[in-house]
């Protein structure tokens, strides 16, 4: 023991003499030990140990210290799980191993527990430590203090040179060394493994807490988002959740739960970057609690890349690294804590670059600070702080490039005219805006800059000289000045760039989610705009050259005729008659027109033949609907899957006139970005569009409801829970088996799971019409009824009051048939796992299920409502309001119920008005074709829309079901407007919006 403690004061020896003086000081604001920076390691809540694989050799004894130190009687340091440490030989073929391991002494963690190093080794590995049952230790005691503390300054590189060694190291000769893996205690003393590679979410801690911080963002209940978080993580369904799970988040809507859900990811793709940054500053051999601290404190990307800059691979030294270098760090923090005790000239080395005067001095400990102050927290959020009541502005000019060569460039300068002198404050520039700045400054043509008013640098430099960094003692003049310094290059070399890589980024990532906000809700009014029914359809791709493409489909979607017809030739009265012949043949009376090229033009063609009633006694119509992205659907796969024999030209005016018939089942075949709602998708995150309109698709097709026995695989692909290998895999179980009796039978598709079951049943329909008309079929073949006149393996067999679901079974060498029932229930929103509870309520108001989508059913329930509130009578049935509220709707809907029924349909009409028609003051309808940022575009009839600037859409002109910002104005909306401006040169119509019909 005594040699230990004279190897202990000869290696401190030599800087005894400056840490004394550090004794007495209090801590620096920047201090690993100060209480602003919360020692939160790891989970404080995990029980896992790291154990070793093999047992580990006895590990040599060393004592550690740089910090305060106290060496206790009876330690034991092993750790839970370790086995006796002996030496131990391993035994390969042919060689001998030795393994070798160190052993550490730990003691409980505390707020002030210093960073412990070692010293070199005075006990073989076959030595034990004395321990205070030894004699010699005995006669020591009461020689040798218990309480031995040695301080000295933390600078990196001396951190560097003896960064403690807590992991356990096997080294085996010849052999490739085992992986390093760290034992770290929490704050409660707890064992705790280091995570390394990939890990789970919920492991991983930060110094914040993640539900609150996601219900600050989106403004939600935290208990909410805590639902949601478990929700998502047990991979549930946005249609699902919205639908089915109300009483756990608050009743939000699909909208809403998208918002919470991509601020959720986005929150933990910060944690995961903070930690592989942990990670990797950690495998330098630079990792420090002030480093983790400030990590763990980050609540973006941006900052965590502000703090990791100087450890990633290939960047060059900081200023503040070559200082610390240099040995500045202690003289730094001799300027805080005791200024008076600071001499300068201590620390100036002729001889060394960087210290050869007071000068080079003084500059090296000034970057020290202004990399201290760009990192510590509460500087931070003083600087934010300070910004918000100042105006910050936003500026974009021409770069000096394009403004030297104008002229070569005006056609693309010409684009972003209004933004070559454009300015603007943070808070008030429009998502637009900022979208149209970024585009401009990725094509080189503008350079966009963040002004922050002067008046925050000198309250920022102030506040940081006289509070927060602020000496604790009597500073000379000189000293007072260096801080100042300090303060302002780290301002203007660290902070100010923080603060605008800040700015863009937030206002980025906001425009960016309101563009893909707005983009799903036009998608989703353009996906349930209510179906044409019924009627045949002609649809028509309008062209010049290659002639108009036409094709005529059945009031089931079938494709009847195909043709071209040129009809801008000079055969346009035979054109004509081939047209009258067509729509004669086949009863057609409806029409419906592209709007691409030349869709005017055969406008004006047919509104002339039908004002000269040319069709009679047909009444014709026709409407114009928007083809965007049928030229890409035509060359598709699932084109050419669908409509083998067609040519892709063809093929586009079958979709068009699918698109009126049924937009839903339709416009599920082309990807959502092609359709054409919204703008400046291409400058927006791709993965985030592409995520969020799928989702919208997937909750429009899901709160539709598709009918399993005629749904296309396409169009099941989309519904919630079901992929395209799931959906493949229900189309070979039902041409293979017939049509589904009921939703249980999708357990028996391969591949469905419990999960999926769950996610899909509630949105799955069962008509009991296409059960009878393929149970019709087969006794028509077959002329009996029972197994043998059933494909498949079982016999199905209608029943109209529901009941026991059958299941069929096949055993070794012989079909066992067991008749399968449908449920009325299954034609219903209700979801399997509510059955009972649905069966308990009819039985409750007296229903039967043959009672379902009758007005009887309503009675019954409204006699329920008299006695008993929503509250009182789900308590009864042991169910959820919400839950119970879902099961009456499915019980009083009809069984055609539609959720598209109120939305819009197409506007058919007879005539044309012309631009030149148009006058200030008129008053016309129309129907919104695309909503945006700026405003709302609207056809009125003329061949060009009309554009609503956004500041005419007041709230006032809205009506309630309207209000909220999921369900604004968006394609198929019916509106009334007024003429405001006509401007027939650039063909621009400016409207006011009156009222919503």
């Amino acid at each position: 023991m005594t040699e230990i403690l004279k190897e202990m004061e000869s290696n401190n020896s030599a800087m005894m003499s400056e840490t004394t003086k550090l004794t007495s000081c209090q801590k620096r604001p920047f201090s690993e030990d100060d209480d602003s920076f919360p020692d939160i390691t790891s989970d404080p809540d995990s029980e896992e140990e790291w154990v070793p694989k093999t047992k580990a050799a006895k590990k040599s004894k060393r004592l550690i210290a740089e910090k305060p130190m106290t060496i206790k009687k009876n330690i034991k340091p092993k750790l839970e799980g370790t086995s006796t440490k002996k030496a131990t030989v391993k035994k390969s073929p042919g060689k001998t191993a030795i393994k070798r391991t160190r052993k550490k002494l730990t003691e409980k963690p505390s707020t002030d527990q210093a960073v412990m190093k070692k010293l070199p080794d005075v006990n073989s590995d076959e030595e034990k430590l004395p321990s205070q049952s030894d004699p010699d230790v005995g006669n020591m005691k009461h020689q040798i203090p218990m309480e031995i503390k040695v301080e000295q300054p933390s600078t990196s590189g001396q951190m560097n040179e003896r960064k403690i060694k807590d992991e356990d190291i096997s080294f085996t000769w010849e052999e490739p060394a085992l992986k390093k893996q760290k034992i770290e205690k929490d704050c409660d003393g707890k064992p705790v493994k280091l995570q390394r590679g990939n890990v789970e979410i919920g492991e991983m801690q930060m110094n914040w807490n993640i539900i609150q911080v996601l219900s600050e963002q989106t403004n939600s209940e935290a208990w909410a988002c805590a639902n949601l978080i478990q929700l998502f993580k047990e991979e549930n369904t946005i249609p699902f959740i919205a639908r089915y799970r109300k009483e756990l988040t608050n009743n939000m809507d699909a909208d809403t739960l998208r918002e919470v859900q991509q601020t959720y990811e986005e929150l933990m793709a910060v944690i995961k970057k903070a930690h592989t940054a942990l990670q990797k500053i950690a495998k330098q051999n630079k990792l420090t609690s002030c480093i983790k601290t400030t990590l763990l404190n980050c609540r973006t990307v941006e900052e965590i890349e502000h703090v990791f800059a100087p450890f990633k691979s290939g960047s060059t030294k900081t200023k503040a690294q070559k200082a610390r270098q240099l040995g500045l760090e202690p003289a730094v923090n001799l300027l805080i804590d005791c200024p008076g005790e600071l001499n300068l000239n201590y620390y100036i080395k002729s001889n060394v670059k960087g210290l050869s005067n007071v000068t080079e001095v003084t500059t090296g400990m000034q970057h020290i600070l202004a990399d201290m102050m760009s990192k510590d927290r509460d500087t931070l959020d003083h600087i934010r702080r300070l910004c918000e009541p100042n105006i910050v502005f936003i500026q974009s000019t021409l770069t000096k490039v394009t403004a030297k060569n104008k002229e070569e460039s005006k056609k693309d300068t010409d684009k972003f005219r209004l933004y070559q002198n454009f300015s603007s404050s943070i808070a008030n520039i429009h998502h637009h805006q900022i979208l149209a700045i970024n585009r401009g400054e990725k094509l080189k043509i503008l350079t966009v800059k963040v002004n922050i008013p002067d008046r925050v640098k000198n309250m920022f430099c102030g506040w940081c000289v006289n509070e927060r960094w602020r000496p604790r003692g009597f500073a000379r003049p000189e000293l007072m000045k260096l801080l100042m310094n300090s303060a302002e290059d780290s301002y203007k070399r660290l902070i100010y760039p923080l603060l605008c890589r800040e700015f863009r980024s937030l206002l980025t990532s906001n425009a960016e989610k309101e563009s893909i906000a707005m983009f799903g809700r036009n998608l989703r009014q353009l996906l349930l705009i209510n179906p044409v029914r019924g009627r045949v359809l002609m649809g028509i791709d309008p062209g010049f050259r290659h002639g108009c493409k036409l094709a005529i489909i059945s009031a089931t979607s079938q494709i009847l005729y195909t043709d071209v017809l040129f009809l801008f030739s000079q055969g346009v009265p035979n054109a004509a008659e081939v047209l009258r012949n067509l729509l004669y043949k086949y009863s057609c009376s409806a029409i419906v027109i592209g709007n691409g090229t030349g869709c005017r033009e055969t406008e004006s063609f047919l509104a002339d033949l039908i004002n000269r009633k040319y069709f009679a006694p047909l009444d014709v119509v026709y409407c114009i609907t928007n083809e965007a992205g049928a030229s890409i659907y035509s060359v598709s796969p699932e084109a050419a899957k669908e409509m083998p024999t067609l040519d892709p030209n063809i093929r586009s005016a079958v979709s068009i006139a699918r698109r009126v018939q049924d937009p839903l089942a339709e416009l599920v075949k082309i990807e959502p970005k092609h359709i054409g709602v919204g703008m400046y998708q291409h400058d927006v995150s791709q993965t985030l569009l592409k995520a969020t309109l799928d989702s919208v698709v997937e909750e429009c097709v899901s709160f539709v409801g598709v009918d399993i026995n005629i749904i296309s695989e396409t169009l099941m692909r989309h519904v919630a829970g079901l992929n395209a290998s799931k959906a493949k895999s229900i189309i070979e179980w039902r041409e293979k088996n017939g049509p589904f009796i009921n939703r249980e039978q999708l357990k028996d598709v391969k591949g469905l799971g419990p999960k999926t079951f769950q996610q899909c049943a509630g949105f799955i329909r069962i008509n009991p019409e296409n059960i009878k008309n393929f149970t019709n079929k087969q006794q028509q073949f077959d002329g009996t009824t029972g197994c043998q006149g059933i494909t498949g393996d079982r016999s199905l067999k209608t029943s109209e009051g529901g009941g026991t679901v059958g299941k069929s079974r096949k055993k070794k060498g012989k079909t066992e048939c067991i008749s399968a029932q449908p449920n009325p229930l299954d034609q219903t929103c209700i979801h399997p796992e509510s059955y009972n509870t649905a069966m308990r309520f009819l039985s409750f108001i007296g229903g039967k299920l043959c009672d379902i989508g009758i007005p009887a059913i309503q009675n019954s329930i409204n006699t329920a409502w008299k006695n008993n509130s929503m509250d009182t009578l789900a308590q009864k049935l042991d169910t959820t309001a919400p839950t119970l509220q879902m099961i009456i709707d499915g019980l009083k809907q009809p069984r055609d119920y539609d959720i598209r029924a109120g939305f819009e349909q197409h506007d058919f009409k007879r005539n044309i008005v012309s631009l030149n028609d148009l006058e200030r003051g008129t008053v016309l309808t129309g129907r919104v074709e695309n909503a945006t940022l700026f405003g709302v575009f609207v056809d009125i009839g003329v061949g060009r829309s009309g554009l609503i600037p956004i500041r005419y859409i007041t709230a006032a002109k809205l009506p309630v079901s309207k209000k909220r910002r999921s369900l604004g104005l968006g394609p198929g909306e019916r509106v009334e407007v007024k003429v405001m401006e006509v401007d027939r040169e650039r063909n621009r119509i400016s409207l006011d919006l009156i009222r919503v019909l």
